[in-house]
């Protein structure tokens, strides 16, 4: 999952360079006013999302499989855990049945 996230963002940062070069150069258009900082940004996520959406898919389904087992997982220890306070209450209860 880190390796994902991290390969994303690599991908984010080399959009960010190449845009931040268009707009210096000129060649892409510079936001209005103050907002140059903004643009180049909001331009970058928007070209670097599909790039990553078709690169990152055998990264991305690695990481979804990793998710799901850890998720598996922590299911079968909560139902592990849901059995054994079941158990503790039936004892109490065997045993306040008992001493009735």
């Amino acid at each position: 999952m880190l390796r994902y996230t991290l390969m994303r963002l690599g991908i984010l940062a080399g959009c960010l360079v190449v845009v931040w070069g268009l707009v210096y150069s000129g060649i892409a258009p510079r936001g209005l006013g103050d907002s140059n900082g903004m643009w180049i940004i909001l331009l970058s996520l928007l070209i670097s999302a599909p790039i990553s959406f078709v690169v990152l898919r055998k990264e991305r389904d690695r990481a979804s499989i990793q998710i799901v087992e850890r998720v598996d997982r922590v299911k079968s220890n909560l139902e592990a855990n849901r059995s054994q306070e079941d158990d503790a209450a039936d004892e109490v209860t065997r045993a306040q049945g008992q001493t009735s």
